[in-house]
């Protein structure tokens, strides 16, 4: 049986052991870009309701905008572009809807 070195400075035989490393790699998220872009998406199907899509709207673009600044940009990116393409929709629909009203038609 061999001895070991404690705390207290007694001195003893050199200790066998194996050291381990453990290298644990952490998984990056963007929960603000993941927010934007479900908001985003919700926001491309429910974006007919006046209110409420707008609403869903301007809060997808907002986060995703915000989780651009963080890493990883993939779904921060997407809900912006998903933000920029509902924008277009918006405008073409509504304006439509104006211009029917505005001709009498």
């Amino acid at each position: 049986m061999s001895e070991v070195t404690t705390n207290s400075g007694e001195q003893g035989s050199q200790q066998n052991g194996q050291t381990i490393i453990v290298n644990q790699v952490e998984q990056a998220s963007n929960g603000v870009g993941t927010a934007g872009f479900v908001l985003a998406l919700l926001a491309v199907f429910l974006g007919w309701i006046p209110v409420f899509g707008w609403i869903l709207w301007v809060l997808g673009l907002v986060l995703s905008s915000v989780g651009l600044f963080k890493s990883p940009k993939g779904l921060a990116i997407t809900g912006f572009i998903l933000s920029v393409v509902d924008l277009i929709l918006l405008l073409t629909v509504f304006g439509t809807i104006a211009a029917m009203f505005g001709l009498g038609l």
